[in-house]
């Protein structure tokens, strides 16, 4: 007779933590990126930004050079203007053309320790499901998705900011939405409800998520959504006035990673509908 999968000695041979070896591989990538730009110097951090984070003014001037003689004629009456000057001349924008690739690699730079750790937290918290369910390839492209949907958005509505965005935080923001996608579904571990379809999860083969209007039906996964969106408006928005953070917090990033995480999911899945 064959145990069941609920039984004590499968319980017992289940492991407490399984992370997936790309969610692993890419967690000591942030970390290794991060101890390497500690061993440089201020000259060599700065080469590393200008050429790997994101400037929003950088893709504005590519697209609409007419943008610079507008900034330009600010600066004697606008501090701001003065300030995006002195950025756009420190890190040398109108040398290399639009870098469009630091539309993705900015996710791999991060200010501090704490910065990159808090990243690395929320990407074991919520990579490996979605690493599982994806597949290693398609997680890495997902990963990649989420981290220039959440640039786009920070461009969208700081098109003129020489200020460079770093921080996997975007596309964590994805994970958790791919991750909101199907963990609360009947049956699923965060559902709170019993399900023979858990049968199916513990033999390894998942079923299908739910489409996005039935997912917003679900009043857990509805709870999970409006928390998130309101905790990174307080804690993204409002970091610099509560003493949390020194620089602003890209927080619309977050918004676009989340919600492009949310919406793609379904280009992602391999689980077929039925």
């Amino acid at each position: 007779m064959t145990n069941s999968p609920f039984s004590d000695d499968a319980r017992r041979r289940e492991p407490m933590f399984f992370v997936p070896f790309v969610v692993v591989a890419l967690v000591a990538t942030l970390l290794a990126i991060h101890l390497l730009m500690t061993q440089l110097g201020a000259a060599g951090q700065d080469a590393v930004v200008r050429d790997l984070a994101f400037l929003p003014g950088r893709l504005t001037l590519s697209i609409w050079p007419d943008r610079l003689g507008e900034l330009l004629s600010r600066v004697n009456a606008d501090p701001f203007a003065l300030e995006q000057a002195g950025a756009l001349r420190h890190y040398e924008v109108l040398e290399g053309g639009a870098k469009i690739w630091t539309l993705f690699t900015y996710a791999f730079l991060h200010g501090s320790w704490a910065h990159v750790a808090v990243n690395s937290i929320w990407l074991v918290a919520f990579g490996p499901p979605v690493a599982r369910r994806f597949g290693s390839a398609r997680f890495l492209v997902f990963f990649a998705m989420t981290a220039v949907a959440g640039a786009l958005a920070h461009w969208a509505f700081n098109s003129m900011d020489f200020s460079p965005l770093i921080g996997a935080s975007a596309a964590d923001s994805g994970l958790m939405a791919a991750a909101a996608r199907f963990v609360f579904q009947p049956g699923a571990p965060l559902s709170g409800r019993p399900d023979p379809s858990r049968l199916v999860i513990e033999a390894g083969a998942e079923p299908p998520a739910p489409s996005l209007r039935e997912l917003l039906s679900q009043r857990r996964a509805i709870i999970f959504i409006v928390i998130w969106m309101a905790t990174n408006f307080v804690f993204g928005a409002g970091a610099q006035a509560l003493g949390a953070s020194e620089a602003p917090v890209a927080w619309i990033a977050h918004v676009g990673g989340f919600l492009a995480g949310l919406l793609a999911f379904p280009l992602f899945d391999r689980h077929d509908s039925r």
